[in-house]
């Protein structure tokens, strides 16, 4: 015997879970977190275009003080504001590197192989999550939710975070493309600009459909789980019947 629907039910049915948007908002909000915010992905560029300009001007040496004392005033900055402190710090760390990197090899572009390798292989690690069926966003969802992996076993849910997943694929794989054409050209202008170009803006689209993807994600799960609750108080009426 099947239990009656209700007009309340399908309103309430029809109406969106009202936990359902402030989870959204904290998931968008701790992606975000994990990049450091926007003006943490502003701040990333400000090495970048303070090292080519200086570089042309006065050389390499230079310009390498020059974008590592920007960096350090950036860590100093965001730290006196009490920004987040891992991406304030891996930042600082990255440009040091980078830095070191563009002395050894004896050219500005140098500054710039750490970028262009590591996009490579968050290439390489997020397409094979995809590939095994085991997307990366889906699983940092998880992780900084908090959440089970539920999600795993409802088919809508592993295709928006696959999407999601392939959507990063596109944007390391495009850095690596052009980035490393343009050092192959020593292009050391165009590298840098490209390195703006293709950073926040593409890491801030990537980060709105890795969104969109959470949102499809958390619906299909609460609709399956609705689905599943209705089930047991039906099979529960019918057992009293």
């Amino acid at each position: 015997m099947s239990r009656p629907v209700e007009d309340s039910d399908r309103s309430q049915d029809s109406a969106e879970d009202p936990e359902t948007a402030p989870a959204q908002q904290t998931t968008a909000q701790a992606l975000l977190a994990q990049m450091g915010g926007i003006s943490g992905l502003i701040y990333s560029s400000l090495p970048v275009a303070v090292l080519i300009p200086v570089n042309t001007a006065f050389g390499l040496m230079p310009a390498i003080a020059a974008a590592l004392g920007v960096a350090a005033l950036i860590l100093v900055w965001r730290l006196i504001r009490r920004d987040s402190v891992q991406p304030a710090v891996s930042g600082f760390i990255g440009v040091g590197i980078s830095a070191l990197i563009a002395w050894m090899v004896g050219a500005s572009k140098g500054y710039f192989l750490l970028g262009i390798w590591t996009s490579l292989i968050w290439a390489g690690v997020f397409m094979l999550s995809v590939l095994i069926r085991r997307p990366i966003v889906g699983y940092a969802w998880s992780w900084i939710q908090g959440h089970d992996r539920a999600w795993r076993s409802n088919r809508r849910a592993v295709l928006a975070f696959d999407v999601a997943t392939m959507t990063w694929v596109l944007v390391f794989a495009s850095r690596f493309v052009v980035q490393r054409h343009l050092y192959d050209l020593d292009q050391t202008g165009w590298l840098g600009v490209a390195r703006i170009a293709m950073g926040w803006p593409l890491t801030a689209v990537a980060a709105l459909v890795t969104y969109l993807a959470i949102r499809v994600a958390q619906r299909a799960t609460h609709a399956a789980h609705a689905g599943t609750h209705d089930a047991d108080a039906d099979i529960d009426v019918a057992t009293n019947d």
